[in-house]
């Protein structure tokens, strides 16, 4: 048996070293603490229980030993005891370390076991140790600051490649390994950045009976890649399944963007199971209401993350460096980002420490930190996030676009500001356009095919009664809710879909792409499949015509908004007045006169920099019937051509730079519920 030596608090986590691996935990209020050492994942009882001298293994609020003998690959759990009196300690439970790089034990893990009483060392999860200085990164480097327009495609990792019809091994589907292989996919679609739904290892069990949790908004470690997603089912192998894929990705000029989940965990409510946090510093590492005992709840999943007291803190911060540093991460999305600006007692604050921090670290100086920024306790904080170093999702943006697609009254002033990069939200001097992230769908709530093919939610599959998910979804089934035949039906709807793709592409800011909706991927009304292992998390690989026409509309808006200089110039645009030229001219169905009177549904814009260089002219009508618009004369010896029609005929739709046919000078009608976009040629 190994003999325990003094080891050192700093790092926590495991350390591998000459010696063997330091140790070292934080748990401030616990009497004594056990490492439990494994043969292997599914051992159903430890090697080795060594316990913690409280006189030679202890400083401070930290628990420590080197242990010689073990290394990369070793499997362990921590067995921590002290009172039961404000504090959740079962000297029965195994529990991960929450600095563990790898977990491993998925296939005998039982929630219900780690949710009772009693012990569960035979259905537990387990840590392993990891050297991560055995990797060969090859010069990989994380690619810093973008240097244009970034199009982010927002993406389930698994549900990438997971269906039959991807063309993978049965192996292979599913993983980072996957990932790989559909590079191509990615760059022909002319992507610039992914995004990726959490894939720090999660809890698939954290879901209503039957079903599994697809999603991963449920962490079970903030330092360990998502073991079900590796095709190496070694316990580290993860670690280097993701590396790879990043390292791939980053060699196709990619970027890597993570959803981040540090305002919850897995353990849930009062009832939840007991899997590391909890057992560890209940009192430190969760946000309680006044008594002290009871969970504060401010992220609808009934535990939330105390995320500004020092101990979480640090954890977070180390979280974020170690997926930068060791795993070459660009980027971080941080779900309901407004729970990490709450105090200690939830107050929300005006400079939260955490994120004050992540800012000037010098670490992720040139990360890419975005935040969605509200959270289930009520607190928006679009535009006012109380650190201007984060991007933000524009939700604003979202529901603006929609309602006015979807032809309510009222709508005009506000897309004008959307287009433009909401500068009315974006006021400090700090913000440019790329801090909007501007999107019209995303994983929560309809995919965009659904948008218009649905009026309500239909998440009954869910197992909740249809209660879950969104009713606030600015929607419009065109005449029938669900599937149609009927020719006008699918045409308005599919019409609709290259509309909100058209205002998506071409507004100021970072546009964010949902998976699937490059191919009008539908989720059959459920707009909130966050249990759904099946089709409707799935990308179709195989799709039809329509489908396959969608897509090469997508793609060809793709390239030609990357051809727009004045959408990759990271600057506010200057509106053209009275007096002074500017990059926007706003027009209404005559020249200079936008109409923003409560019943109009038309806007038109001319936008072109001051220095020359091409010019487009976009078109828009929600309204029901088709509309005359005045077009500007073009400049001496250049020609308008058609760039956009939404409501073109197949192969009439977008057309490259300055390659559509030529627009005679005067006017253009633009049928209803479509937009026209137009390429000057000098």
């Amino acid at each position: 048996m190994p003999i325990l030596q003094a080891g050192h608090s700093a790092p926590l986590g495991p350390t591998v070293t000459p010696d063997g691996v330091n140790f070292s935990l934080y748990a401030p209020q616990a009497d004594g603490v056990d490492i439990l050492l494994f043969d292997g994942p599914d051992a159903p009882a430890p090697r080795h229980t060594l316990t913690f001298s409280a006189r030679t293994n202890r400083t401070g609020d930290y628990w420590h030993a080197t242990v010689p003998g073990v290394s990369h690959g070793q499997v362990y759990a921590w067995r921590v005891r002290g009172p039961r009196d404000g504090h959740l300690f079962d000297g029965n439970k195994i529990l991960l370390d929450p600095y563990g790089r790898a977990v491993t034990g998925l296939d005998i893990y039982d929630r219900t076991a780690a949710r009772a009483r009693g012990e569960n060392q035979c259905r537990g999860l387990r840590s392993v140790v990891v050297d991560t200085a055995r990797y060969d990164w090859e010069g990989d480097r994380p690619l810093g600051p973008v240097s244009a327009r970034e199009l982010t495609y927002e993406m389930h990792l698994a549900g990438f490649t997971k269906s039959p019809g991807s063309g993978l091994s049965d192996s292979r589907r599913g993983t980072y390994a996957g990932l790989i292989e559909k590079i191509p996919y990615l760059l022909d679609l002319g992507v610039t950045t992914v995004e990726f739904l959490p894939v720090h290892q999660f809890d698939p069990q954290d879901a209503p009976a039957g079903r599994t949790n697809v999603w991963g908004y449920s962490s079970l470690s903030f330092f360990a890649p998502h073991a079900g997603y590796s095709a190496d089912k070694s316990p580290t192998g993860p670690v280097d399944e993701f590396r790879d894929m990043v390292k791939a990705l980053h060699r196709a000029g990619l970027r890597v963007i993570l959803d981040v989940v540090y305002n919850h965990t897995a353990e849930a409510g009062p009832d939840g199971p007991t899997l590391s946090w909890r057992g560890l510093a209940n009192a430190t590492y969760y946000m309680h209401q006044a008594d002290g005992v009871t969970y504060a709840d401010y992220t609808g999943c009934g535990n939330t993350i105390n995320a500004n007291a020092p101990a979480a803190r640090r954890m977070i911060r180390d979280s974020l460096r170690y997926w930068v540093q060791e795993m070459h991460v660009d980027g971080f999305r941080f779900d309901l980002g407004s729970a990490l600006a709450r105090d200690t007692d939830g107050t929300p604050m005006a400079r939260p420490p955490l994120l004050e921090s992540l800012a000037v670290d010098p670490v992720l100086a040139g990360t890419r930190l975005i935040a969605e920024a509200w959270d289930a306790g009520g607190l928006y904080q679009v535009g006012s996030f109380p650190v201007p170093r984060f991007a933000q999702w524009n939700g604003p943006f979202r529901d603006d676009v929609r309602r006015f697609l979807k032809g309510d009254d009222g709508t005009i002033e506000n897309l004008m500001a959307r287009i433009v990069g909401s500068p009315d939200l974006f006021k400090n001097r700090v913000h440019r356009p790329s801090h909007s992230i501007n999107y019209v769908t995303c994983h929560d709530g309809f995919s965009l095919a659904d948008l218009v093919a649905y009026r309500d939610k239909h998440n009954w599959d869910n197992g909740e009664e249809n209660r879950d998910g969104s009713d606030h979804n600015n929607s419009c089934n065109h005449g029938v809710e669900g599937p149609s035949d009927e020719t006008a039906i699918l045409s308005v709807r599919r019409r609709q879909m290259r509309n909100f793709l058209t205002l998506l592409l071409l507004s100021h800011g970072s546009p964010l792409l949902l998976m699937g909706d490059e191919v009008a991927h539908t989720k059959g009304g459920n707009n909130n499949t966050w249990c759904q292992d099946n089709a409707l998390n799935w990308l179709d690989w195989e799709p039809d015509e329509a489908a396959r026409d969608h897509l090469d509309f997508t793609r060809g808006l793709v390239h030609l908004a990357q051809a727009v200089p004045l959408l990759q110039d990271d600057r506010f645009w200057k509106a053209t007045s009275h007096t002074e030229k500017g990059d926007i001219t706003w027009h209404g169905l005559e020249l200079n006169k936008p109409d923003w009177t409560d019943t109009s549904h038309q806007l038109a814009y001319t936008l072109g920099a001051l220095d020359g260089g091409p010019r487009l002219h976009v078109l828009l009508n929600s309204g029901d019937a088709p509309r005359p618009f005045a077009i500007p004369p073009a400049r001496t010896g250049g020609v308008w051509r058609l760039a956009v029609a939404t409501a073109g005929d197949p192969g009439q739709r977008v057309f490259a730079p300055g390659k559509g046919p030529e627009v005679k000078q005067g006017s253009v009608e633009v049928p209803d519920h479509s937009l026209t976009v137009l390429w000057e040629n000098e």
